[in-house]
């Protein structure tokens, strides 16, 4: 019911999204506003992709997503079915490639390979719908022909309410060409949109459902076939409006406080995260954002270091861990093994008082999941348990850390 890329993706966990293109260059432009952003302005004359890899590798990012094409229909690459690409633009004369040097730069650091395209476009909405799939097809066989092993193709459903596609041979022609590549949200799916853009998942967090939240632009789900394996996705922006970089709102870098927030939403409700930097009009990281983003995971990176105890004893339904003397403790991390599909569907902490008495509930909860980060006021005890109030099917718990984080 699960394909062994879906449980790699649970591992990657922390991503970084990359909104670069034709409208980095032209201030205050908005999602389908139609405004002409003319081929002259494209030219990142310092564009450095191993920077991009550099910051998050140090930051601890697994994966990251290029935008191809955004809804401008600009192609960062020299595509052969657009004139609209980097091929007609001053950036090296023409001769450029952007996803080129980017996924060289992924390659070379580590770092999967994601690859975001808009389906739809300026003007797709008067185009046949058999001619517009035909160049549809064309463009993703270039990026998926030319460029090697790509694992993650990122399809944003924003604008391709009204159209319809010829799904069936896309995903052929998709799944032909690289076999072992994940699709996000649409046709075929393998992962899925968390159907917000703020970083927040949901609680319960299913990680087998029947229906898929599809684009901004509505709230209707678009139902499956039936009930898939689809790990959760939370994308979301550094800066507060503008997925594309801006010269003008630098002030709404997110602050660590809420970046941590967002941590405890995403990754800590079994989701893995995507957070947007738009490289800026160089082709380069903003410091600001850069420095943000490494502050942020190295802090989280050092509040999970130190666990209080990793080992636990099974009784029945109840997992404990003792201590020998009493600790502070202010949170748990649980893992279930997520091969057995979500099985757990409640649960709650207990935490023993250190002198004598009953159990104190310290956290009520429902998924587990691939991982949940629980929080609670601090408690000292020399006894914490986790009980499994109901479960779909006989629950394997892997983990059950503690920690006491300031």
């Amino acid at each position: 019911m699960h394909k062994k890329e879906q449980l790699e993706f649970l591992k990657w966990e922390f991503g970084v999204f990359f909104h670069f293109g034709i409208r980095t260059f032209y201030e205050g432009h908005k999602d389908w506003d139609m405004k002409e952003m003319p081929l002259d302005g494209f030219n990142p004359t310092s564009l450095d992709c191993n920077q991009w890899m550099e910051v998050i590798k140090e930051a601890g990012a697994k994966y990251a997503v290029l935008v191809c094409k955004h809804h401008d229909g600009f192609a960062n690459w020299p595509s052969k079915y657009t004139d609209y690409s980097v091929a007609n633009t001053p950036w090296k004369e023409g001769k450029g490639d952007v996803v080129r040097e980017y996924v060289d730069a992924c390659r070379k650091h580590g770092i999967k390979v994601g690859l975001y395209y808009s389906p739809a476009e300026f003007g797709s909405k008067d185009k046949d719908d058999k001619d517009y799939d035909e160049y549809f097809i064309n463009q993703i066989s270039e990026l998926l022909t030319n460029y090697g092993k790509v694992d993650y193709l990122w399809f944003d459903g924003c604008g391709s309410e009204h159209h319809k596609y010829d799904t069936e041979r896309i995903v052929k022609v998709i799944r032909g060409l690289q076999p072992g590549i994940l699709i996000f949200n649409m046709w075929d799916p393998d992962t899925r949109w968390v159907g917000n853009e703020s970083g927040y998942a949901h609680m319960p967090n299913d990680i087998v459902v029947n229906s898929l939240s599809f684009s901004v632009f509505t709230e209707v789900e678009e139902s499956l076939d039936s009930d898939k394996f689809l790990p959760v996705e939370c994308d979301f922006r550094m800066r507060r409006y503008n997925w594309f970089y801006s010269a003008n709102d630098e002030d709404t870098v997110k602050s660590l406080d809420e970046l941590i927030g967002i941590y405890y939403y995403s990754i800590g409700r079994g989701a893995n995260i995507l957070i947007n930097i738009g490289p800026d009009r160089r082709g380069l990281l903003p410091d600001k954002d850069s420095n943000r983003l490494i502050e942020w995971c190295s802090f989280i990176r050092e509040a999970f270091s130190k666990p209080l105890s990793v080992d636990f004893e099974k009784d029945g339904n109840v997992y404990v861990s003792s201590f020998e003397k009493p600790v502070l403790i202010n949170h748990v991390i649980l893992k279930e093994d997520v091969e057995r599909l979500n099985t757990v569907k409640s649960f709650s902490i207990r935490a023993y008082p250190y002198e004598f008495g009953p159990p104190v509930t310290v956290y009520s909860g429902k998924t587990i999941g691939n991982k949940t980060i629980c929080l609670f006021p601090a408690f000292y005890t020399n006894k914490i348990e986790t009980v499994i109030e109901d479960s779909a099917g006989e629950e394997k718990i892997v983990e059950m850390s503690t920690y006491f984080i300031k």
